[in-house]
């Protein structure tokens, strides 16, 4: 994984410098908080319903052990024992101190990790998936050139205060584990007539107040002119924003108002002004920043076996985990193994500083000392070997977090709601909770297969309720919290936007609607393999409407 050079020390150090005395501006009184509101944001820091809120950034969802364990330290230190995992591979603490604020920064930056733009109207952390380098069905992986975007991106002084935030996600797979046709920018590998790699480039995509699905503005940009046709994009979009109106400032509205040709001709005109010129990405940079995201020197295991079917017979929970939470790796004899953050009757992406010392701890014998953030809010310990999935599992046990849930009715998406957000209309964490109990049952969640929920406490849709299988909206209503269901919802290559069934429910009431909506699934799909969102498209509203509502 990348490494801190002298100028990246240098950079962060004086950030956090900075921001140091920015904060004993503020705690005096020097700094008004209208005026340390933008700094503050800047770094990462908000100001929550109850309290100041610290995101850190996870760079494109990758740590070591001894990163993780220094989150743990945080956490235990200066904020309640936990932190959450976002849906932007990030951690947020929730209960920091202004004045230790410095102090956590100046402990991050001992150990390469920093908070700068993961927050404000700049372009935040870039996100990839969560299997990049070890996936088997990756044509490139997508992190070094991630990397690259970083440095670009960071502090860059034309867009550093852009429009409203922008946010870019990469893959280096055909298949699309992250959500990048719901980015400002999606970046997906593709390979051209001459067998070359670069880009598929998507733009306009976003949710919050108005979802829209991204549109293919570039279908090949080689490596070496991709900063330049990013800088294009923004540049643009930087240009043409709607500054006046924060509600339509999302690049997304642009593209839609203007329309993608008249975006895309704007753009390519920047590009052959930009291309051939100082952001030509030289190929010996590519080929450093590369080198650092070397693979492991992988054992020899491919004669290495587990019997998943005999597993689930012996030991059914520990089957269970192996049938959901492992990913097929590149290498034989090794897999990904994803770890549940979702526990029955848990808060979705929390962890506790012990938990996260154990989940270090087993990065650093088992998986070369790599382990990912997901944008769903789980951990991946990314290269473990087949031969000790058994005792990875023991651990996890151990830690409480041996959940074999990955994808399936429980491992919900749930931002943190009225809990903690001062945007939020309504709770959404007691939600998720009610839910997984209400579908505990191992053999149930195995009879429903596949089903992504997603819970947002308000609009801004930070628990992604748009592109849920089934998504559950928080709205307020007569000083009361009520519940939208919108199905249909694909955050994948075959990326589609949720509808909204009908009237909201009670809180009390939206375990029972979900029961109702898995009935009618279930009753009617074709086979066990059509899953949810299959069934959805092929049966459309009526069915779980009438469930719902009654005749339709």
């Amino acid at each position: 994984m990348y490494r801190y050079d002298e100028f990246d020390a240098a950079f962060v150090a004086g950030r956090t410098a900075q921001f140091a005395d920015q904060v004993r501006r503020r705690l005096s009184g020097e700094l008004s908080e209208d005026q340390f509101r933008p700094l503050r944001l800047m770094n990462g820091l908000y100001l929550q319903l109850h309290a100041y809120m610290l995101r850190i950034a996870v760079p494109y969802g990758t740590m070591n052990s001894r990163q993780l364990r220094k989150l743990a330290h945080i956490a235990r230190t200066y904020d309640r024992g936990y932190g959450h995992f976002t849906t932007r591979q990030n951690i947020q603490f929730n209960w920091p101190r202004l004045k230790d604020v410095p102090v956590i920064l100046e402990e991050l930056g001992s150990v390469e990790m920093h908070s700068i733009q993961t927050s404000g109207n700049c372009i935040r952390n870039v996100t990839t998936d969560q299997f990049a380098g070890a996936a088997a069905d990756e044509i490139i992986d997508p992190r070094p050139v991630a990397e690259i975007i970083r440095q670009w991106s960071s502090l860059h002084p034309e867009f550093s205060y852009l429009p409203r935030k922008f946010k870019i996600g990469m893959t280096g797979s055909p298949n699309d584990r992250a959500a990048i046709r719901f980015h400002d920018i999606g970046l997906q590998a593709a390979v051209n007539g001459a067998g070359e790699i670069g880009w598929e480039v998507w733009v306009g995509g976003g949710l919050g107040r108005t979802p829209m699905i991204a549109k293919l503005i570039n279908s090949f940009v080689p490596n070496e002119h991709l900063l330049a046709y990013l800088e294009s994009i923004m540049r643009v979009y930087n240009r043409y924003g709607r500054r006046d109106n924060k509600f339509k400032a999302r690049i997304k509205i642009l593209v839609h108002e203007e329309g993608l040709e008249s975006i895309k001709g704007q753009v390519e005109a920047e590009f052959a002004e930009v291309r051939g010129g100082v952001l030509t990405l030289p190929q010996e940079e590519l080929h450093r920043i590369t080198e650092y995201f070397a693979p492991p020197a992988f054992a020899d295991r491919a004669g290495d076996t587990v019997d998943v079917a005999y597993q689930s017979i012996v030991d059914p929970a520990y089957g269970r985990w192996l049938d959901n939470n492992l990913h097929a790796h590149r290498v034989r004899g090794y897999a990904s193994v994803t770890i549940s953050l979702k526990p029955i009757g848990g808060a979705p992406g929390d962890a506790t500083d012990a938990q996260m010392e154990a989940v270090a701890d087993l990065a650093e014998r088992y998986s070369y000392d790599e382990l990912r953030v997901t944008h769903e809010q789980n951990l991946v310990l990314p290269h473990v070997a087949v031969a000790e999935l058994r005792e990875v599992y023991d651990a996890l046990v151990s830690a409480g977090l041996a959940e074999g849930n990955n994808n399936l009715i429980t491992d919900m998406i749930c931002c943190p709601g009225l809990d903690f957000c001062a945007l939020a209309n309504a709770r959404s964490i007691p939600i998720a909770q009610e839910i997984s109990k209400a579908f505990a049952a191992p053999e149930r969640q195995k009879e429903i297969g596949e089903l992504k929920i997603k819970i947002s406490g308000c609009i801004n849709a930070c628990g992604h309720h748009h592109v849920g299988h089934i998504g559950i909206l928080g709205v307020e209503k007569k000083g009361g919290e009520l519940y939208q269901i919108t199905l249909g919802g694909d955050a994948t290559e075959f990326a589609s936007v949720g509808k909204i069934l009908g009237p909201g429910f009670e809180a009390d009431a939206v375990p029972q609607a979900i029961e109702k909506l898995v009935d009618v699934y279930i009753a009617q799909r074709l086979s066990p393999e059509e899953t949810f969102v299959a069934a959805y498209r092929r049966l459309g509203d009526a069915p779980f409407k009438e469930a719902l509502y009654g005749t339709v």
